[in-house]
C-alpha cells in the first residue's frame, strides 16, 4: 500500500438535512463505513460549514431557511466539489432541475443506505484527480477544445478553463474517448453514474444539455455533441490525443 494513501484522511462529507433523525442515522452509518461527517440543519449552517476540507455534499432540498435548489445553485458557483441531492421531493421535475443546476446524482427518500453508500463512493471515485504528471497522450483535443484527463480540466482555444461538474466531465470524457461512435443512454449512464438508466431517468439528457450550453456555438443546433434518434449521443468530430 502507498504510505501516502494509508495516511490520507478519510473523505469528509457535509450532510445538509433539517431532520435530526435522518442526519444522525446518516452520520452514524457513513462514519461506520470510513467517512468523516459534519452536519448542517439549514442553508446558513451549510454555508458556514463548507470549506476545502469537504469532499462531497449530501443536500436535502427541504430546508427551513432557503430552498435547497437555491443553495445548490450557490454551491455550483462557490464550490467545485460534487453534490448528491438526497430529497423527499421525488417528482421528475425536481430531479431534472437539480441535475440541470449541476448535481452529480439524485437520490429520493426513502432510500436504501447501501445504495446511497455505493453512489457516494462512485461519485468520489469519479471526482478524484488522477496522479500527476500526465503521461503523453492523456489530453484529448477536439473542436477547438482540450480535455486534460489527469487534471480533469477542459480549456478552450484561448486556453481559458471551461468549468465542468464531475458528471459533465465524465460525460464529455466518455464521448471524447469514443468519437464518432453512438453511445446509448445506458452506456453513458453506466460510465457516469455506474448504473443503467431507468425508463424515466433524464440524467444523461440533462447532462448533455448542460454540456451543449458550455461548448456549442449554438446549443440549439449542436455541431459537436449530436443526438441520434432512438440510439443515443455521439461526439461528431475527430479527436486527437496530445
Amino acid at each position: 500500500m502507498d504510505p501516502a494513501a494509508a495516511s490520507a484522511p478519510a473523505p469528509k462529507l457535509l450532510l445538509i438535512d433539517d431532520d435530526p433523525d435522518i442526519a444522525s442515522l446518516l452520520s452514524r452509518y457513513l462514519q461506520a463505513n470510513g467517512f468523516r461527517t459534519v452536519s448542517a440543519a439549514s442553508a446558513a449552517q451549510a454555508r458556514a460549514s463548507l470549506d476545502d476540507s469537504v469532499d462531497l455534499v449530501l443536500l436535502d432540498l427541504g430546508l427551513p431557511d432557503e430552498d435547497g435548489l437555491s443553495l445548490l445553485r450557490h454551491l455550483q458557483g462557490a464550490w467545485r466539489g460534487p453534490v448528491i441531492v438526497v430529497s423527499g421531493r421525488g417528482e421528475a421535475v425536481e430531479r431534472v432541475v437539480g441535475l440541470e443546476l449541476g448535481a452529480d446524482d439524485y437520490v429520493s427518500k426513502p432510500f436504501d443506505l447501501r445504495e446511497l453508500l455505493a453512489r457516494i463512493r462512485s461519485v468520489l471515485r469519479r471526482a478524484a484527480p488522477a496522479p500527476a504528471p500526465a503521461p503523453a497522450g492523456h489530453c484529448l483535443e477536439f473542436g477547438g477544445y482540450r480535455l486534460d484527463l489527469p487534471a480533469r480540466r477542459l480549456s478552450d482555444g484561448a486556453g481559458q478553463e471551461v468549468a465542468l461538474t464531475t458528471g459533465e466531465f465524465e460525460l464529455l470524457r466518455a464521448l471524447a474517448e469514443r468519437p464518432r461512435e453512438v453511445l446509448s443512454r445506458d452506456q453513458l449512464m453506466n460510465r457516469v453514474h455506474g448504473r443503467n438508466a431507468g425508463p424515466f431517468d433524464r440524467a444523461i439528457d440533462v447532462g448533455i444539455g448542460r454540456l451543449r450550453r458550455k461548448i456549442e456555438t449554438d446549443p440549439a443546433a449542436p455541431q459537436l455533441i449530436k443526438s441520434v434518434r432512438g440510439a443515443g449521443y455521439v461526439l461528431a468530430v475527430e479527436v486527437r490525443r496530445a
